[in-house]
């Protein structure tokens, strides 16, 4: 499978990096090319010696050669990959990564590579728990970037928790998995809603919800990073998005979502509907901010135009419809008969009983529920991967697409 891919891997400076020998015997012996770029001080945790004999190919630490004064290229080695992996990537490195800083041959690299990128962070547990670190590593998912995420072990400070580096035969199977996986979505048109609706009340206020957006964008860039052609919509969220193959067109309120929507479902062949939209509007909101002067205020709702069986009605025969469903009771029965009633494809189960589930947060815990009765449960684990098993399970050969 990987005889003849052309694998580049960049080692920043951590104790993680005694690991990624392995890794290079592990490509070898599937018959990949491997090159790798090291930051000066990652030298202190593995030899470059010891990564040539194993690459068969000369390892890069500086920018030019000191002896002959040869310049040794960025750019030839960035284009020169079909992957890159960033492993282990320092939450030094990994901050230079997301601000574009280039000081080293490592980030120069990356910056000029053209290849998908993954990137394996390794550092002590209160590091990588910290809020920048968070940020850094957001930021980098939405480049198009994909995390492969650090496990809770015994770390080299002698404390044990999150941020120990993937171990080398996980890494081996996330590059096959790629691989495998890469381009499965060409040629296909994907519409994806995310995020909150805003109903505004006046100029100043709104009903909205807690949805952070982030099941749906982290949906978004899996199908983009295997091919797909994806249009975006998403309601006020904080996230940023810069895949080249994502469409981001923004709104507000159910009605806007609504009708970016109904226009752009027609050319879809996947649709998958993750936003929180609003049930109710305020029927005439005021056009401008309400005092406060009463001990009481009433508005007068009105439903909001149902999207999901909108478009249920529209679809075609060999277009795919996922729906989400947040419960807090009867949480099965309430999402069956919402796969029913709005004639979905697959439609993705989350309670807000699960701890670590639901709206905010970087995991989610969902059942998916099949048109023809198969069910997934999957367990907790980050919103990343929970995308990558809905977008494996749409193209199961269990589903009707």
């Amino acid at each position: 499978m990987l005889k003849g891919k052309k694998i580049l891997i960049g080692i920043s400076g951590s104790i993680a990096a005694y690991k990624i020998p392995m890794l290079v015997r592990l490509l070898k012996k599937e018959g990949a090319e491997v090159k790798i770029v090291m930051t000066p001080v990652s030298c202190d945790f593995v030899t470059p010696l010891t990564l040539s004999t194993l690459s068969q190919q000369p390892v890069l630490i500086e920018p030019y050669n000191k002896v002959d004064g040869s310049w040794n290229s960025h750019v030839d080695w960035g284009r020169w990959a079909d992957l890159f992996i960033m492993a282990p990537v320092s939450a030094n490195t990994l901050a230079k990564m997301a601000a574009g800083i280039a000081d080293n041959l490592l980030t120069t690299t990356y910056l000029a590579a053209k290849c998908p990128v993954f990137f394996a962070p390794a550092m002590d547990l209160d590091m990588f728990n910290h809020p920048t670190t968070k940020r850094n590593i957001d930021t980098l998912i939405s480049f198009g970037n994909r995390l492969i995420e650090p496990q809770v072990g015994e770390l080299a400070s002698g404390l044990c928790g999150e941020g120990r580096m993937e171990e080398p035969d996980v890494i081996f199977q996330v590059i096959k998995d790629f691989f495998l996986k890469i381009n499965d979505l060409s040629g296909k048109k994907i519409l994806i809603t995310a995020g909150p609706t805003y109903e505004a009340i006046d100029p100043v206020r709104y009903i909205g919800n807690h949805s952070s957006g982030k099941m749906g964008y982290a949906i978004a860039t899996e199908a983009a990073s295997r091919g797909a052609e994806v249009v975006l919509v998403s309601g006020p969220v904080s996230l940023t998005i810069s895949h080249p193959g994502i469409k981001l067109i923004r709104v507000n309120s159910a009605a806007e979502m609504a009708k970016e929507c109904i226009q752009v479902f027609p050319e879809c062949d996947i649709t998958i509907m993750a936003a929180a939209v609003a049930d109710y509007s305020v029927e005439v909101p005021s056009p401008v901010k309400i005092k406060k002067s009463e001990n009481s205020l009433t508005l007068e709702l009105t439903k909001t135009k149902d999207i999901l069986s909108e478009l249920g009605k529209m679809k075609k025969s060999g277009r795919f419809l996922v729906g989400f469903a947040l419960e807090t009771n009867n949480e099965n029965y309430n999402a069956v008969q919402k796969l029913t009633n709005k004639n979905l494809d697959l439609i993705v189960l989350n309670s807000l009983k699960d701890e670590g589930a639901g709206f905010g947060g970087d995991t989610n815990k969902v059942t998916l529920l099949s048109k023809n009765g198969k069910n997934i449960d999957l367990p907790l684990q980050s919103k990343a991967k929970v995308a990558v098993q809905i977008i494996d399970a749409i193209l199961s050969k269990d589903t009707t697409l």
